[in-house]
């Protein structure tokens, strides 16, 4: 799992026996915070994705405590209620931008192969300043969904390198994401299912008029394997969805 919610340095990929639940949020009901999500980790793919980073040159440190975040451990709660499932979080680095998270998605590549589910969890717009003021089920306005369409256009496409550049070429890119964090695990996910990705979009929509929360799912040109990107960060499930506070 590549969250939003962790930056580091260099890529850092946590390595315990049993997963803490982190609530890195603050002024919510208590009972977000009574939540608890215990899955396991794996140590020994820890090491795994460290060498495999490695081999592509791209440094990796392993972080031996570190729990997960609600960026992964949200979506993970409604998708494996159980929490039954080993998981571990890679770390981002908003500093190298996003053909550096690209690189870490094809570094990451063969473990797809291997059995390992690559999600990125994070926002499709994530514009927090414009956040208050709106109620759940306003519609987006057009900078939300100007930039919205431009991206999916170039990932239905296979327009990799206008992704890369997206900030100079999307309309309202900056606006959308006046830091890059959140779209980032985006391009993990993308580069795990190889240079000739074709994506599919799961799912489509707005909470509080300004958060878009569309799901990818990324697979090879041969259709044999695939690695998701979940674009959300949720606390509320409703019907179809997922939802943002």
């Amino acid at each position: 799992m590549i969250s939003a919610h962790w930056e580091t340095a260099v890529p850092t990929v946590n390595a315990v026996d049993r997963n803490e639940t982190i609530h890195d949020f603050g002024g919510f009901p208590r009972a977000l915070y009574d939540m608890r999500y215990p899955a396991p980790g794996s140590p020994s793919v820890a090491a795994r994705i460290s060498d495999q980073l490695r081999a592509s040159e791209l440094d990796c440190k392993i972080a031996y405590g570190r729990g997960l975040d609600h960026g992964a451990w949200v979506p993970l709660l409604l998708m494996y209620p159980q929490a039954d499932i080993p998981v571990l979080q890679l770390s981002v680095q908003p500093h190298l931008g996003p053909e550096h998270h690209l690189l870490m998605g094809r570094a990451l590549a063969p473990l797809r192969q291997e059995g390992v589910l690559i999600i990125g969890s994070g926002s499709f717009t994530h514009d927090l300043s414009e956040f208050r003021g709106h109620g759940p089920n306003d519609p987006a306005p057009d900078w939300v969904n100007s930039f919205a369409d431009w991206f999916h256009a170039a990932l239905t496409k296979s327009q990799t390198n206008d992704l890369l550049n997206y900030r100079s070429q999307a309309p309202f890119a900056v606006k959308n994401h006046p830091s890059e964090e959140h779209l980032l695990p985006l391009y993990v996910a993308l580069g795990a299912a190889g240079e000739d990705a074709r994506a599919e979009r799961l799912h489509a929509s707005a909470t509080y008029s300004v958060l878009r929360m569309d799901v990818y799912a990324f697979q090879d040109s041969n259709g044999s394997a695939r690695s998701n990107i979940l674009v959300t960060k949720s606390f509320v499930q409703t019907t179809g969805s997922l939802t943002n506070c």
